[in-house]
């Protein structure tokens, strides 16, 4: 019986419903512990936990950890810390491939003595050429045919360490000619004289993912491998193993599209190229698709969770716009965020007409889309700060901003006119003078008069000066993965630094990781960096919708 709410239905899904087990459905999260997790992971973590959910199974949280050369326990932390990020837990079902490392050893022996799998010389880039191709069969190593005696004497000494990296391998013995080219003798165990995150220097040999991964299920009891559909020609592998080895249980692998992003690079590999070659500031750099660099420019888990409902499970691959994340984004911020003012590009803004060392606070609600989110004061006093491009001598048609003799309202306060501009000189505006009426405080006219533009402005004397970073897509192109050249492709304003802006003084008092909109400008969330006094900020995402434009046409 499905718990909650009915999930729309995918081939996943009903794959489930009809496979008899729907009510003892176990399923596994398997990341491998070489890297930062991304949204392309977040697709699988929101389908396997949760479908488990949905059909009152479990999902169990398994690192899959053979790779001990790139492996590292800072990736391990990061990743359960993204796993509770989005909101998931997997209670005591917490498991690594390294927990299991002594049964695969046992069970590579059973193949042995079972004269399917044997001890190979060759090296490997010997057994890349005796592989063939798609279109040419495999040849069968001269070593493929050694009696099972001395299979498991070669390959206990393995494990005793008695050989070099590379000397040697255990290969699965199938079938050099199947059309498959995964099938041609595998590769099931290698030597790594590395020490490994979790067993320190107890092994030598290290068994390959597909080994690990699928006698991994078994033993954990997963009824249901999730995976994308690169695996999909392993299938015929994963299931020769469950049937050739003594498994407490059957595992049944099923295969969905991974996701494809536009202007973003899912690739691990290519990942680890942008930060190693310091391209990015680390991988929680608010530009990479991970998890922790969407956390720290202020992505909330929300809207990770609406747009992978959106994307849904399908077997074919497509690619995404980036628009569509941006706008759950942006839809998910827009209910919580509560409003502010800053000023990205100052200019002095004088008020002539107002008294001289005195201020004033309005009454402003913190958000319109949310009453109950309160309201803030807002301190005005004579000299304010307003956007540079707020302000032009000579205002193009249907220019509603402020201008000589154009009267404005100054958002939430009052209406005012400019009559003056004060220039440095180079000729560069410094100052703008402008006159207030008194009796149109709140921003309404006295005489019902229309006034069409509006400016946001900060008090000078309570604002604070703040570092704001504007994010850009990391590349060019929609496709990078298309291109030969990734570093060509990276987008040279992925990263726009503005400094001396201004903020209210507010903002200084919230240093935190809460998301705000900067009215006029877009989502913000202070950085980890941010502190009293110095406050920096990152913009999640600007205001304008993309996405809906793209959705109507």
């Amino acid at each position: 019986m499905v718990k909650g709410k009915h999930h729309h239905e995918d081939f996943i899904r009903e794959a489930i419903r009809c496979s008899g087990v729907s009510d003892r459905l176990v399923t596994r999260f398997p990341p491998e512990p070489n890297g930062f997790l991304h949204i392309g992971h977040a697709k699988s973590m929101c389908l396997n936990f949760g479908v488990a959910h949905e059909f009152g199974g479990r999902c169990h949280m398994r690192f899959d950890d053979t790779n001990p050369r790139n492996e590292d326990k800072k990736f391990i932390n990061s990743i359960q810390n993204d796993v509770r990020w989005l909101g998931f837990k997997w209670e005591n079902y917490l498991y690594f491939a390294s927990d299991h490392f002594e049964q695969l050893y046992e069970w590579a022996e059973h193949l042995i003595l079972k004269q399917k799998a044997y001890v190979d010389d060759l090296s490997q880039e010997q057994i890349r050429l005796y592989r063939g191709t798609l279109t040419t069969p495999g040849r069968p190593s001269p070593f493929r045919n050694r009696t099972a005696r001395e299979n498991l004497d070669l390959f206990r000494r393995m494990r005793k360490g008695d050989f070099a990296d590379g000397s040697c391998v255990l290969r699965a013995l199938i079938d050099m000619s199947s059309a498959n080219v995964n099938m041609r003798d595998p590769v099931l165990y290698r030597i790594l004289h590395v020490t490994h995150p979790r067993t320190g220097g107890k092994w030598c040999i290290y068994p390959t993912y597909d080994f690990a991964h699928g006698q991994s299920d078994a033993i954990e009891g997963v009824t249901h491998s999730l995976c994308t559909t690169e695996f999909e020609d392993h299938r015929p592998l994963y299931n020769w193993f469950i049937e050739n080895l003594p498994v407490p249980c059957q595992p049944k692998q099923y295969e969905f599209a991974r996701l494809n992003l536009s202007h973003t690079v899912l690739s691990k590999r290519q990942l680890t190229q942008l930060v190693d070659e310091g391209y990015v500031n680390g991988w929680d750099d608010p530009r990479l698709p991970t998890l922790a660099g969407m956390r720290r420019r202020g992505v909330p888990p929300s809207a990770i969770h609406d747009f992978i409902k959106l994307v849904g499970i399908k077997k074919s691959d497509k690619l995404v716009d980036l628009a569509l994340l941006e706008h759950c984004i942006r839809n998910a911020l827009n209910r919580v965020a509560p409003r502010r003012m800053v000023i990205l590009d100052p200019i002095e803004l004088v008020v002539d007409n107002y008294p001289q060392n005195h201020s004033e606070q309005f009454v402003v609600l913190n958000n319109p889309q949310d009453p109950d989110d309160g309201s803030r004061n807002l301190p005005f006093s004579r000299r304010l700060y307003i956007e540079r491009n707020d302000f032009t001598e000579s205002p193009a048609p249907k220019f509603y901003r402020l201008s000589p003799g154009q009267e404005v309202r100054l958002r939430n306060a009052y209406l005012v006119t400019c009559n003056k501009v004060i220039k440095d000189t180079n000729g560069s505006i410094v100052s703008v003078h402008c006159t207030y009426d008194p009796h149109s405080r709140g921003g309404d006219s006295p005489d019902g008069r229309k006034v069409r533009g509006t400016v946001h402005w900060v008090s000078a004397e309570h604002s604070v000066e703040s570092e704001v970073r504007l994010y850009n897509p990391l590349l060019i192109s929609p496709t990078p993965n298309d291109n030969k050249n990734l570093i060509e492709e990276i987008n040279p304003r992925s990263l726009e630094v503005l400094r001396g802006c201004k903020a209210e003084i507010l903002l200084d008092r919230e240093v935190g990781h809460n998301a705000v909109q900067f009215e006029r400008h877009g989502y913000f969330c202070h950085d980890i960096d941010s502190r009293v006094g110095t406050p920096i900020f990152n913009r999640t995402v600007a205001l304008r919708d993309t996405w809906s434009k793209i959705n109507k046409s």
